[in-house]
């Protein structure tokens, strides 16, 4: 978490750089609040390189007051350079009145510096007064997780265009297969067969286990292995918390892979998939593989309804479709393949054998092998992983940074943290505390990047352009003599990569751009990062399956799923903290960070000119912006990063070149013809992103 922290400390330096000439009387009191913050980040920072379970609940209580005064202080400066800018002039005599009218303000800013300082002391001073003392953390901190230098974490990932030449990449996919191959062989051969006029039928071949053992990985190189016999192909998430909403962007998502239409068909189908009801993607879908063969993946299907409504959607051509689900649960699985019961596959956890190739080609790489000295340590931590491949990735992606004779310590270290019930018992709760060891174990710099990643829907395939961006919008990628920032968070993605803290994302075609390059976060390790920034006041969630969530702290980073109802009247609830779930009953002044994930959510934006301190401002594919809404955002001074892609919006107001801070600006695939000349005056836009939707 200490890497937020950093970049308040980062921000309000800044501030006092570059905004000197409005802090006119209080800059001195910006100066000691910086001063302050650093002392705050210095405490967090400790707090997260030390081991979780020797940090009490008090202490977590502790780091999580001092953090959110770190946040009010950033809030407080910039909440007076907004009321500042707002009676800014260009002539002599608009200034002179401007220094008279912003004399309140800043005795307001002296007045909230002096009280938060009080509080940090107060804060300070109350756990003192119980007894505690720092000695814990730097003792601790001491043995906790190497971090390696910013530089060594900072090498760029080849982009996928390059992926075959790349071995880091064939090294991924080999390591996560290990054990899986003869399965998959065995499996495609079944699913391609067309050996009579019993399989030319549609069939659903069921892949079914526990979380952890690979069935993803399995389904995928199935799919691989018959891109020759199934040139159409699909593969989609299914939520948990599945709905109507859900058919619909997953036969949209499926229309967008297997559809292979003229480029002119592509053009208008592009531009009308969004707005097209069920019934009429379903015909779409029924015209593009009208007799032909196609495979899909349907992954990570949760109940027999969900299965039922997809799969009354899906064509049936008699001419050997196939479909493979894959589950956790059996009864699922029985449902999805009843029609033909041989195509039920039961995952198997990974015998001794192949769960030291697997733990020995990510730790060592492939072709290396263990040495001796590690033998003993490695044989305990594999024992005790059960034969879940998830699970051996995931520790020996952390120890594959402490390489002996250095690390030997720390092998012994991991090897007694991991606790027993693994080997008998492969229970969630063991998975998740091997994944949070993973997680412990990451460099500082790491930790709020990987956190972030929870504002994203569970299965949600995140576009890495896109989280590199807002990762460098919201202050999370440090700076590095020698490198663009952008080729920092390079490295910070590559590093989570190597890690196996996210999956690289299976390249999807679609109409409208073709193939890109993206991550996915493995849903029981997005369980562990929700609950970390739950707990920390790091993320806020609202609808989908964080439904009856509600919120009595500062909201700092708010992301929409979907599900969210608005009020129909917006007046009749005032707004207030812990109320609910749904933003009218919150107060969203503070939240630096807004993210839609619900097309339909622009019923809920009758509020967005209440964001005073927007950063981060993310409404990709969210429908039925208009003008007020974009009046609203022009007038977020501090807004860093702008996605209105995929949105309804045919005109931009001049008024948005006002906002001078503005990095990143996404405008594709929208119904915009041409942009405001005012863009010219946004000095800080780095990433200007501009198609229409034909």
């Amino acid at each position: 978490m200490d890497g937020a922290a950093q970049a308040l400390v980062s921000n309000v330096g800044q501030l006092v750089g570059e905004e000197f000439r409005h802090l006119r009387g209080v800059g001195g009191k910006v100066a000691c609040l910086r001063n302050e913050l650093a002392t705050i980040n210095a405490l967090l920072r400790m707090q997260s390189e030390v081991d979780e379970g020797s940090v009490d609940h008090f202490v977590r209580e502790w780091m999580k007051q001092l953090r959110e005064v770190a946040y009010d202080a950033e809030d407080c400066v910039h909440l007076y350079l907004f009321r500042v800018r707002r009676r800014q002039g260009d002539n002599f005599f608009v200034n002179c009145k401007r220094l008279l009218t912003t004399l309140m303000a800043r005795h307001r800013l002296a007045g909230d510096i002096r009280d938060l300082r009080a509080l940090a002391s107060s804060i300070n001073e109350h756990h003192a007064r119980y007894g505690f003392s720092l000695e814990p953390l730097r003792r601790t901190a001491a043995s906790g997780p190497v971090q390696q230098p910013l530089a060594q974490s900072a090498r760029p990932l080849r982009s996928a265009d390059n992926a075959d030449d790349d071995p880091n990449y064939h090294h991924h996919h080999h390591h996560q297969f290990v054990g899986n191959k003869a399965q998959a062989i065995f499996l495609a051969t079944k699913v391609k067969a067309l050996n009579g006029e019993s399989d030319k039928q549609f069939k659903v071949l069921s892949i079914v286990g526990f979380g952890g053992l690979g069935k993803t990985t399995l389904a995928v190189e199935i799919c691989r292995q018959l891109e020759t016999e199934f040139p159409r192909q699909a593969q989609v998430s299914v939520s948990q918390t599945f709905s109507s909403k859900d058919l619909h962007a997953v036969l949209k998502r499926l229309l967008q892979q297997i559809a292979q239409p003229s480029n002119e068909q592509a053009d208008s189908l592009a531009g009308n998939i969004d707005t097209m009801p069920v019934d009429d993607l379903e015909r779409e879908l029924q015209k593009s593989v009208e007799n032909k063969r196609y495979l899909i993946l349907i992954d990570d299907v949760w109940s027999i309804a969900a299965w039922d409504a997809i799969r009354s959607k899906l064509p049936d051509s008699n001419c050997g479709c196939r479909i493979i689900v894959t589950t956790r649960m059996d009864d699922v699985a029985k449902a999805c393949s009843a029609a033909n019961d041989g195509y039920i596959h039961r995952m198997k956890k990974l015998d001794e054998k192949d769960s030291e190739q697997l733990f020995v080609s990510k730790a060592f790489g492939s072709g290396n092998s263990c040495p001796q000295d590690l033998e003993a340590a490695m044989r305990s931590i594999l024992k005790k992983c059960g034969g879940l491949p998830l699970a051996i990735v995931s520790i020996a992606s952390l120890l594959a940074t402490y390489k002996p004779p250095e690390g030997k310590d720390m092998w012994e270290k991991v090897q007694k943290s991991i606790g027993s019930q693994m080997e008998t018992n492969p229970t969630l709760e063991g998975m998740r505390l091997i994944l949070t060891l993973s997680y412990n174990h990451l460099p500082h710099h790491l930790k709020a990047c990987v956190m972030y990643l929870s504002v994203f829907p569970e299965d949600y395939m995140i576009r890495k352009d896109r989280l590199l961006k807002r990762w460098i919008a919201e202050g999370l990628v440090a700076e590095n003599r020698g490198l663009t920032k952008m080729e920092v968070a390079e490295g910070y993605f590559s590093e989570l990569m190597s890690r196996s803290m996210i999956d690289r994302a299976t390249n999807q075609v679609t109409l409208r751009e073709g193939r890109e390059e993206g991550c996915r976060v493995h849903d029981m390790m997005l369980e562990i990062l929700v609950s970390k920034s739950l707990e920390a006041n790091f993320v806020s969630l609202v609808g989908g399956q964080y439904e009856g969530l509600s919120y009595d702290t500062t909201i700092r980073r708010l992301s929409i799923h979907g599900g969210v109802e608005a009020h129909k009247d917006r007046n009749m609830v005032a707004p207030r903290r812990g109320t609910g779930n749904g933003i009218n009953g919150m107060m969203v002044q503070h939240v630096r960070s807004l993210g839609v994930f619900d097309s339909h959510a622009h019923r809920l934006l009758g509020r967005l000119g209440e964001f005073t301190l927007l950063r981060v401002l993310d409404l990709e594919d969210c429908k039925g912006l208009g003008g007020k809404h974009l009046s609203c955002i022009c007038r977020m001074y501090l807004l860093r990063f702008l996605s209105l892609k995929g949105t309804d919006i045919k005109a931009i107001p001049p008024k948005v070149g006002d906002l001078e801070h503005l990095q990143t600006l996404d405008v594709r695939q929208t119904d915009l013809k041409d942009l405001p000349k005012t863009i010219k005056k946004l000095e800080k836009l780095e990433h200007l992103l501009f198609s229409g939707k034909g």
